[in-house]
């Protein structure tokens, strides 16, 4: 269990309210409006003791800079390789893959799965 922090509740109600998965910066400029004098480096600590006590997940593509969600609920994601934007896709597969791998003799305990592609509002703008 996390020691209380202001910065550490601040943040977490920040990522709690968007469904936008946020970089690290997103979240230094929202949350600088309530606590003016907030560092990044504090954002970055903070996001990392949170994801590392499951509090938010951590989503990491490669060389580009990772993004925040703060809904753990299983779900997965698509990602827009036009507009860069990641979204939820809810979709009820945990039980069927875990079956699946467990089937091949793995004991998973979770596990993640994105989609890459161009989103919906992507799509539109290519047809107009």
């Amino acid at each position: 269990m996390l020691k209380k922090s202001m910065q550490r509740d601040e943040i977490l109600s920040y990522l709690k309210s968007v469904n936008t998965h946020p970089t690290a910066e997103t979240i230094y400029m929202e949350v600088k409006k309530a606590i003016p004098d907030i560092s990044l480096a504090t954002v970055y600590r903070n996001l990392k003791l949170l994801s590392e006590n499951g509090e938010i997940l951590e989503l990491t593509y490669g060389s580009s800079s990772s993004r925040f969600d703060g809904n753990t609920s299983p779900h997965y994601h698509f990602v827009c390789e036009k507009c860069k934007n990641v979204y939820d896709i809810m979709m009820d597969l945990t039980d069927e893959l875990h079956s699946m791998v467990t089937r091949e003799g793995y004991l998973p305990y979770g596990h993640r799965l994105e989609f890459f592609g161009v989103c919906k509002d992507c799509c539109q703008k290519l047809k107009a």
